[in-house]
């Protein structure tokens, strides 16, 4: 299958062979992507998937537990961390991710369960010729922002 058009360099390529498109089921790999979309935000996906390794270690390993826990002297940790992206209101949105995040597992026993319900427990295949065709939003996309 031909790489998509935005996959042209490092560590695009990479992630697009490896990692997008390919179902997940690791409720701490949700969770990661959690974090680095929510770092993404305003930014490119390549100056977040170069500070990858920074927020696996800023972030106790992408542990939600640990997170969800973190108090202000995290927080000022975090925002003299040169290896992420040091802005207070994502630093916050991740803590507070982390809650919901445990939340919704106690909820439904996993992340896991809970996104794949949205697609009885199998992925979409699309089949867009161009990225102009792909749509901002789905029945399944507002079903999940509900």
């Amino acid at each position: 299958m031909p790489r998509c058009p935005w996959a042209i360099t490092e560590p695009n390529i990479t992630y697009h062979d490896e990692e997008w498109g390919v179902p997940v089921h690791d409720d701490r790999l949700f969770f990661e992507f959690l974090i680095l979309e929510g770092a993404q935000a305003g930014l490119s996906w390549t100056t977040i998937l170069k500070k990858r390794e920074n927020y696996r270690k800023a972030f106790d390993g992408f542990q939600a537990e640990k997170i969800s826990r973190y108090g202000a002297r995290d927080v000022r940790r975090l925002l003299s961390d040169t290896g992420i992206v040091r802005n207070r209101l994502k630093i916050a949105a991740t803590i507070e991710n982390a809650k919901n995040f445990l939340a919704v597992q106690k909820e439904f026993g996993s992340f896991d369960t809970y996104l794949w319900s949205f697609v009885n427990g199998k992925p979409i295949q699309n089949r867009w010729r161009r990225m102009a065709d792909v749509p901002a939003r789905t029945a399944e996309s507002d079903a999940m922002s509900r």
